[in-house]
């Protein structure tokens, strides 16, 4: 049941009003930044189905409303000035989604996605250097970006059930939050940063029971001596602990007051179009159908399919193709925003997604110069998010197996994911809207191919330069795999986004 917050913040400020000169320790509430030689940890409250702003969560998706979505693009400027100061963040820490699966009105088990997509926009906000390897096209050992890592991956011990463990172990340097704090990792993740004294601005975004967890085992930390709040007052509210690196700790309360619009987002500049021209992927169409050229439909096939793929948002904005750190930048959030509309041109004609699915976000992967970073996924789920929220789709993901900790693009992987979504009949029926990794695309839809036998199924060129011959710069490509009624097979690239990458900006859209 929904809990409705503006009732919560009468008894909150009636409860408060009764301690007022009781105690020192009761929240201040403050526009002024926060101290960059303080350690400064910000909890920002998610939405989710049980604690939200009335209109910021669909009851029948358990996703992020457009409303929901407009207060995430509003209060990240918000964050960015108010707390911060304007300065740069530290860290960033969402809740790991399949760790906290809903049930709404329509869909069972959705993972909680609102709690990512809530603190993407702040993070584009923010720039990251990452080690870059030299090339002759940039010859720079770095590159800097608008964009910051968000941690989402799972610790050590909290894989939900039938999530599997990461080849190489869990993810050293990009844990997330985990919704039953399953062996008290959220609070060693905290204590961690307490313990290592080093200032700056470690902002955590995630349900209001997670969030009311956390602040209570910092105040045990403190000898129960911060007044922490116990009810909900809305996801406006912003929760602070402000600690010097000598003296006693403050926790400051901030209040957005925002009022955001029930509509879709609008950009503030258009996203110029182009042409779809296969100038970046040679045209492909392949037939598969059963008795022809020696192809059977397999037996387990799915029927009355249609998954139209696409690649994440632009992440890649050095001139050799290097930077690297999990997430999309400032120019994926034009494209990832102006999705919606984008495809509703490209599909004009042609059925609708019915549901979204990407790769869960909290798999993780080291990135180059000798591993010296290891990041979460975030980028392929959070670029179709939008497009989920404007269509009030439900959102699933990819998660009982792994494709980013693959060592190469091998063929287990290509048919663990073909059969995923082709075969068993639980896809039947559905027009999905998928959003995956791009050197995987080519190989999973070539072991689809091949599994409908024949002396020689045609498959799509893999080989040649990294991600299997996707062009690090097409984001535009739209791969679509149809299964008729009897489980016949085609797939083509006849279809893109229609979106000029060249013309996005650096920097995101600001709300």
């Amino acid at each position: 049941m929904n809990r409705i917050y503006a009732i919560q913040t009468f008894f909150l400020i009636f409860f408060l009003t009764l301690l007022a000169g009781c105690s020192d320790s009761s929240p201040d509430n403050t526009t002024a930044p926060l101290s960059a030689n303080n350690v400064n940890l910000i909890f920002v409250s998610s939405p989710d189905l049980a604690y939200q702003a009335v209109g910021d969560v669909d009851p029948n998706t358990a996703n992020l409303t457009s409303q929901g979505l407009q207060r995430s693009l509003l209060i990240a400027p918000y964050l960015k000035q108010q707390l911060l100061g304007g300065k740069n963040v530290t860290a960033i820490y969402a809740l790991a989604p399949m760790t906290h699966l809903q049930n709404a009105i329509k869909y069972s088990n959705v993972p909680d996605m609102t709690a990512i997509g809530f603190i993407q926009q702040f993070a584009l906000l923010n720039q990251i250097t990452m080690p870059v390897t030299p090339t002759s096209a940039y010859p720079g050992s770095s590159y800097t970006a608008n964009s910051f890592t968000i941690n989402a991956s799972y610790a050590s011990g909290s894989l939900p059930g039938g999530v599997p463990a990461q080849l190489d172990g869990y993810c050293p340097g990009c844990t997330g939050l985990d919704f039953n704090n399953t062996h008290n990792n959220n609070d060693t993740l905290v204590t961690g940063i307490i313990n290592n004294n080093v200032p700056g601005y470690y902002v955590f975004s995630a349900p209001w029971e997670t969030t009311r967890d956390l602040l209570a085992k910092i105040n045990t930390l403190y000898g129960n001596k911060l007044n922490i709040p116990t009810i909900y007052m809305g996801p406006n509210y912003v929760y602070t602990i402000s600690i010097p690196l000598s003296g006693s700790p403050n926790l400051v309360s901030y209040n957005s007051n925002l009022t955001p619009p029930s509509t879709y987002p609008v950009l503030p500049a258009p996203v110029q179009s182009a042409a779809c021209t296969n100038s970046q992927q040679s045209f492909f169409k392949a037939v598969r159908t059963g008795g022809v050229d020696g192809a059977s439909v397999p037996g387990n096939s799915n029927t009355n399919q249609r998954v139209y793929i696409v690649r994440h948002a632009n992440a890649h904005p050095d001139p050799a193709f290097k930077f690297e750190n999990g997430n999309y930048v400032g120019a994926g959030q034009w494209r990832a925003l102006a999705l919606s509309k984008a495809l509703s041109d490209a599909l004009r004609g042609k059925k609708n997604p019915d549901m979204v699915y990407s790769i869960d976000p909290a798999q993780w992967y080291p990135t180059s110069l000798a591993q010296t970073y290891t990041v979460s996924y975030v980028r392929p789920s959070l670029t179709v998010l939008p497009y989920a929220i404007a269509n009030n789709l439900p959102f699933y993901l990819a998660a009982n197996f792994t494709i980013v900790d693959a060592p190469t693009l091998d063929s287990g992987v290509a048919q663990t994911t073909s059969n995923f979504f082709f075969t068993g009949g639980n896809l039947s029926n559905k027009t999905i809207l998928l959003a995956w990794e791009s050197g995987h695309i080519r190989p999973f839809l070539n072991a689809l191919l091949a599994s409908y036998g024949g002396p020689n199924p045609p498959q799509i060129l893999t080989a040649g330069p990294p991600d299997g011959a996707w062009p690090h710069d097409d984001y535009d490509t739209i791969w679509t795999v149809t299964l008729d009624a009897q489980g016949n097979l085609t797939v083509d690239n006849e279809l893109c986004e229609g979106i000029d990458s060249s013309t996005l900006p650096a920097m995101a859209p600001q709300f």
